[in-house]
């Protein structure tokens, strides 16, 4: 593969595409709109791969690089951003056929394909345990996970942190409905866990790097041990189908990000820094937890998928039972 400049441009104007903040099981009901093949046969002609990306990661630097822009380009292809503030809702935004390709992490896709959405899993991160946890105020009298009997913690439905979640209360021998779980996004979740509304919180980098930095928020759990915390990239079927050289050329520019970001965590920091609003020092210390090395979603992987998609069907969080590998890309 060439290899890529490494000097990170300024970024274009920021672009966010804000949609409800609906529950998991409601991706597949038609309520953002237009369905993918409408959507994407009005755009056709404007010859757009549209990703879908959240607050931090991969795809955040490389939309600041600019080289996928310049790789397409040489095609009469361009490319169209669009924020979301977490998976469940990136996931209604590609149900919804806003977008063509986007990254979220290892439990939306389990509630979007049991709502329906198709997708299909192009590539994945290396596990990282260490990016997730279940956080409390520092003066909180919970000590330990076996605390949160009855108590109310946050989360964002159908994320990566659901599953983090169910897996750290049964590791001490409780059951989901042991605690009181409220269903908030990141942000509303952060202002409960300030305001002393809610227990406990499970969240992610860089939120939980930021709220342990800025409030001293002690950690319960985080996923060693527990969880993968696998990051996905995900496309529509029809969008991979059609278009799978965009797919490849997607893969190939993360891959060159990714080899980048890995030895330079203090420059994907002050990269990363103004574009997501929190100090360098905290996002640095995301960065040093995350895993980087994109790669074709295998069959062990898969099959950790399916484990996930078995304990919500066991849980009755998601309306049906699944296959994962019937999302898996061939091409």
């Amino acid at each position: 593969m060439p290899s890529k400049n490494n000097e990170l441009r300024e970024p274009a104007r920021r672009r966010c595409i804000k949609f409800a903040a609906m529950s998991g099981v409601a991706l597949a009901t038609g309520a953002l709109g237009l369905g993918y093949g409408q959507a994407q046969a009005q755009g056709a002609s404007a010859r757009t791969v549209r990703i879908g990306y959240q607050k931090y990661g991969t795809l955040v630097m490389l939309r600041a690089r600019g080289t996928l822009e310049k790789r397409l380009a040489k095609q009469g292809v361009k490319v169209a951003w669009l924020e979301f503030p977490a998976g469940p809702q990136l996931l209604e935004g590609l149900n919804a056929g806003a977008i063509d390709f986007g990254t979220v992490g290892e439990t939306p896709p389990i509630f979007a394909q049991a709502a329906g959405v198709d997708f299909v899993y192009v590539g994945n991160e290396p596990s990282a345990p260490a990016s997730e946890a279940i956080v409390v105020p520092h003066d909180s009298p919970i000590k330990s996970i076996a605390d949160l009997r009855g108590k109310r913690v946050a989360l964002n439905k159908g994320s990566n942190v659901h599953y983090l979640l169910v897996r750290a209360l049964k590791h001490v021998g409780l059951g989901y409905a042991d605690i009181q779980p409220v269903y908030l996004a990141p942000a509303d979740a952060r202002a409960a866990f300030t305001q002393g509304s809610i227990d406990a919180w499970a969240i992610w980098d860089p939120y939980f790097a930021a709220i342990e930095k800025q409030t001293g928020a002690r950690i319960l759990a985080n996923g060693t041990g527990l969880v993968d915390n696998t990051q996905f990239y995900l496309a529509a079927r029809g969008f991979a189908t059609a278009q799978p050289q965009h797919v490849h050329a997607v893969l190939d520019e993360l891959v060159d990000t990714d080899a980048w970001a890995k030895g330079n965590p203090a420059a994907v920091a002050q990269e990363l820094a103004p574009l997501v609003g929190l100090d360098s020092a905290i996002v640095e210390v995301a960065a040093r937890r995350a895993s980087y090395g994109v790669a074709r979603v295998s069959d062990k992987v898969l099959a950790s998928q399916q484990t996930i998609a078995d304990t919500f069907g066991e849980l009755k969080l998601i309306p049906k039972p699944i296959v994962v590998k019937d999302a898996q890309w061939l091409a």
